[in-house]
């Protein structure tokens, strides 16, 4: 993330001080974040770990990738109704890792129940990192005294070092708040996230830690995660790339003292899937703007289609496209390479009929130029930080926005260096 594009993460997601988001306390989780040196260049948490006193209620989605991590076999495996811990480490991905990142898990969770008392069934694990490489398990094992040593009420200091902790080439910790009130009970719910290279919706495209105090059943938790995924998480991309690791969890220590929420089409339950989509949104565009090497924030919004996939699939193959994303890094109106992203997005669409624009500017109208297009004004937008493109296909009532980011020489240097 250049400077430019930092001070419009700041305006946009943090606190008018320009510090960092202070998410509360939500009662019934202890935080703590430690360092198992992981990181030999690099003083640094990497491990970070999640413990609920009492258990919580849980939701979760992973990669479709057919190569996954250990960290993904382990988590679709049955469970508790209720989770005690969420164990995290960063640097390394243990994928294909084979029987021995496996079998590093059972014995992270044996370390951690030696003072927690965490079943195999009430224990999640997330990894991130170098993918292919033995997982530094006398490493961790090491540190994981310490890590509970430390485990403390959530904080909001707790809850940006727990941010740090899991970040990669991430150049900033993303995190997101919001609160509401059911029947004059104030509900709370704190999200954190990691992602910033290899980011392409599957299901949720990095990790993402969201939690809750809302009383509510678990089926409902669960489709509340669900029905705002796609338009959240699997709305972004950086660069395409779907990785092994891509997990979204939702936990709620029902701690709220609102009455269950059992009823799906009930005036609370909207009301929480809205607040939750809040902080979804959120940390998805935050993931987008730190896409690696990134300069601009794109919005490439559809209108207009036939259907809803024609939507997504055009928004997406104009995101995706590295001439789109190679001419907005040069801050070059090159409006024809979107018109070409649309053509070969195989969904239906006629070119006389398309209207596209660039911010406020029309830039094509049903099969021609627009009479009001003007380079100077195209150029003089492309150097804003933030670009939206609306495309019309004039051919129904269905649309999709998907955010992407530019595609800098920066990109480059990060990935290739990426292990060094």
């Amino acid at each position: 993330m250049n400077s430019k594009l930092k001070k419009y993460f700041k305006t946009q997601f943090l606190k008018n001080k320009g510090s960092f988001v202070d998410l509360p306390l939500i009662d019934g989780i202890k935080i703590s974040s430690s360092s198992a040196n992981l990181y030999k260049k690099k003083s640094r948490n990497d491990l970070c770990l999640f413990y609920f006193e009492n258990g919580a209620s849980h939701a979760g989605v992973y990669t479709k990738s057919k190569v996954f991590a250990e960290c993904i076999k382990w988590n679709k495996q049955p469970k508790s109704k209720k989770i005690k811990a969420l164990f995290i480490n960063t640097k390394n991905a243990n994928a294909l890792t084979g029987k021995q990142g496996f079998n590093s898990l059972k014995v992270i969770r044996k370390e951690i129940s030696k003072k927690l008392n965490v079943k195999e069934s009430e224990c999640y694990f997330a990894s991130t990192g170098v993918i292919g490489e033995r997982f530094p398990i006398e490493k961790i094992k090491k540190t994981i005294p310490k890590l509970i040593k430390a485990n403390k009420i959530t904080l909001a200091k707790n809850w940006l070092q727990a941010a740090k902790a899991i970040m990669t080439t991430d150049t900033i910790p993303k995190l997101s708040k919001n609160s509401f009130f059911i029947n004059k009970e104030k509900i709370n719910i704190a999200g954190i996230a990691k992602g910033s290279g290899m980011i392409f919706p599957n299901m949720g495209t990095m990790l993402g830690f969201i939690f809750t105090d809302l009383n509510i059943s678990k089926h409902l938790l669960k489709l509340a995660l669900k029905n705002n995924l796609d338009k959240t998480f699997n709305a972004i991309s950086v660069d395409g790339d779907t990785s092994t690791n891509d997990m979204v969890l939702l936990f709620s220590t029902e701690k709220g003292n609102n009455k269950k929420i059992i009823n799906a089409r009930s005036k609370e339950f909207k009301i929480f899937e809205s607040k939750l989509k809040e902080v979804m949104l959120a940390l998805a565009k935050q993931i987008t703007i730190d896409g690696e090497g990134a300069s601009k924030f794109m919005e490439i919004h559809v209108i207009g289609a036939k259907n809803y996939n024609d939507a997504k699939q055009t928004a997406f193959s104009v995101a995706n496209s590295q001439l789109v994303k190679t001419a907005i890094a040069g801050e070059d109106p090159n409006w024809g390479r979107i018109l070409m992203a649309i053509g070969k997005s195989n969904s239906k669409v006629s070119l006389n009929k398309i209207d596209l624009k660039l911010g406020n500017q029309f830039i094509y109208k049903k099969g021609d130029i627009s009479k009001y297009y003007k380079e100077i004004q195209a150029s003089k937008y492309m150097k804003g930080n933030e670009i939206k493109i609306l495309i019309n296909l004039n051919l129904g009532r269905s649309e999709f926005k998907a955010f992407s980011c530019d595609l800098t020489h920066k990109y480059i240097s990060i990935n290739a260096d990426y292990r060094n």
